[in-house]
């Protein structure tokens, strides 16, 4: 996941349109959509901005984390690639027991999501590879 990518998706996480994100870090509405569209390489000190204002630290803009390298099996289909990505992309807060989790929580589920995502996936397909196999085999 690009520099830009992570700004984008923090900012989502806490709701904040362009403009918004970028008068709280004062910088142009453009420059921050370019700069999370993978156009410039912002400076260090334009990344301090950015995660002041969204109050977070700068290691999470630009460290690689480790829900970032999500493996996604070889078998995968385009499709089943969209279905997970809009699990993982659902902008709804995530609570427990009606209080907002943190970030550290939310990854953590994520996580485990991401195991049982993939592990149904596969045995829907194998079911459904049985299935066809019996169906062939019956009619021969």
């Amino acid at each position: 996941m690009s520099i830009g990518d992570r700004i984008k998706k923090q900012r989502k996480a806490k709701k904040l349109t362009q403009a918004e994100l970028a008068e709280q870090a004062n910088l142009s509405r453009s420059y921050l959509a370019d700069i999370e569209r993978n156009r410039y390489n912002p400076s260090v000190e334009t990344l301090k901005s950015v995660a002041n204002a969204l109050h977070i630290h700068l290691s999470q803009l630009i460290e690689e984390q480790p829900h970032d390298k999500i493996e996604i099996p070889e078998w995968a289909t385009s499709k089943d690639k969209r279905d997970f990505k809009k699990i993982l992309e659902d902008d709804g807060e995530l609570m427990f027991d009606g209080i907002p989790l943190n970030e550290e929580d939310k990854r953590k589920i994520k996580d485990v999501l991401t195991g049982l995502f993939w592990e149904a996936k596969h045995m829907n397909k194998e079911a459904r590879r049985i299935g066809q196999e019996q169906r062939q085999n019956n009619k021969d």
